[in-house]
């Protein structure tokens, strides 16, 4: 076989993020984040979509094979107080959901992706379970406005990684720290995703909503050792497992106990599948706020630019596959997946033998319905700001200029084909050609 071909149907897309993307985001905690100087950089004019810019961004993506898009809302512009919508930022977002449509793309909305209105975030946000009833007036709000272009939702990204950096590790904005903190924000965030969930199905009973988990495979460094493999144990659980848990049963189970949700069984279509590397878990004395859990690369790993990622791609087929024997037949979507490299040099073997994963996972029989890679254009990378570059275009954020990487061509020609060919690996990622086409003649 010279190509690995993906369904019919497939969507193949890029991700986006309102405050990563838009620019003059001013409403947000994340923007008095900056502004406190807990980040490297301001996001400023980020991509400038809200300038437009995202019309000249969905006619790259549309010129060069993709079919489908993943961008978000961002509250605090719908909602700027507590008393007020805002019907002119809702009609942009729908600018933007019928300018996708119109040019042969399927958009797919992700209704909270990180950030809140700062007016909630003085109230302590999801610290508190009155913040429930405000999303869903919110995604209420939306939903009718966008129904008309829109029938794919994501409630809420990476509720895992929002509660546990925020609350846990102090990188994103929060009020209070603290285990017992994390635990209640993301039982508010689900019981925010089960509210959001029947309130879409009501006003669109055609729609499919899902959520988008970051998902983290992990092994213990020492495989002989029980420490390392109780830390792994324990790292996987707490990272992983408690959002899905939540859905399949209704109940949350954390370290400091159980939290029944019973309208939240069973509130997804699909999952969203949001995978980067692998971690190693060794046993330390001195990570007590990790609970004495270690977590990184080995140091002979393909490394990106600033070693915040590692290729294994393997990791992409295990994540795959525990989706598949957790909720056997729910369709998964790969809604991120990529790696930050200025320089292009190692993206297109990331792409390559991710993808060839992917199709591994399909050919098995896996019900994978779609890739979104992360990102069309370099974008605000949150506490990092600007020092990771993970677009297929790279952007000059002076002067707002594109710049057509490799990975650009590459990444079309795979969406055009509907596959990955040994012609195109060849071409773009000849080192890793027979990893992925093990001797074949061409």
């Amino acid at each position: 076989m010279t190509t690995y071909h993906f369904p019919r149907g497939f969507l193949w897309g890029t991700a986006t993020a309102s405050h990563q993307v838009e620019g003059n985001n001013t409403n947000n905690n994340w923007y008095r984040w900056e502004q406190d100087g807990k980040t490297k950089h301001h996001s400023g004019l980020a991509c400038d979509w809200w300038g437009g810019r995202w019309r000249e961004d969905m006619d790259r993506a549309v010129e060069t094979g993709q079919n489908a898009h993943r961008f978000s809302i961002e509250w605090s512009r719908i909602q700027p107080e507590p008393d007020r919508w805002d019907e002119d930022a809702l009609e942009k977002y729908r600018a933007m959901a019928r300018g996708m449509v119109e040019r042969g793309i399927t958009p797919m909305v992700t209704l909270h992706h990180f950030t809140d209105p700062f007016w909630l975030y003085e109230r302590c946000g999801w610290e508190k379970e009155e913040t429930v009833a405000l999303f869903e007036k919110y995604v209420r709000k939306v939903v009718e406005a966008l129904k008309e272009y829109v029938n794919l939702w994501t409630t809420i990204n990476e509720p895992n990684i929002y509660s546990l950096s925020g609350y846990v590790s102090g990188d994103f904005p929060a009020c209070n720290k603290g285990l017992a903190v994390a635990v209640r924000v993301l039982a508010n965030l689900l019981r925010g995703h089960a509210a959001a969930y029947h309130v879409i199905h009501q006003i669109q009973p055609e729609a499919r909503v899902g959520y988008a988990l970051h998902y983290r495979p992990m092994v213990p460094a020492n495989s002989w050792s029980p420490l390392d493999r109780l830390m792994r144990n324990i790292q996987y659980s707490g990272v992983n497992l408690a959002f899905p848990t939540g859905i399949s049963t209704g109940v949350i189970r954390t370290p400091l106990g159980k939290i029944s949700i019973p309208q939240a069984r069973g509130t997804q279509d699909f999952l969203g599948l949001n995978y980067y590397s692998v971690d190693t878990v060794k046993f330390d004395l001195t990570k007590a706020k990790e609970m004495f859990g270690k977590r990184f690369y080995p140091a002979d790993s393909d490394f990106s630019a600033t070693k915040f990622i590692a290729n294994i791609p393997e990791g992409l087929y295990q994540s795959i596959e525990w989706i598949a024997k957790t909720y056997p037949d729910l369709p998964i979507l790969i809604t991120e997946n990529g790696v930050e490299d200025p320089a292009d040099a190692m993206r297109p073997r990331y792409l390559a033998q991710h993808l060839h994963q992917a199709w591994r996972a399909v050919n098995y029989g896996f019900p994978v319905k779609g890739y979104f890679h992360w990102s069309l254009v370099d974008n605000f990378e949150w506490e990092r700001g600007w020092t990771q570059r993970f677009g297929l275009w790279g952007l000059e954020v002076e002067t707002q200029a594109r710049i057509r990487r490799p990975s650009v061509d590459f990444y079309a020609a795979i969406c055009k084909e509907n596959g990955i060919s040994r012609a195109m690996v060849e071409q773009y990622a000849p080192e890793v050609l027979e990893k992925i086409f093990p001797n074949v003649t061409p």
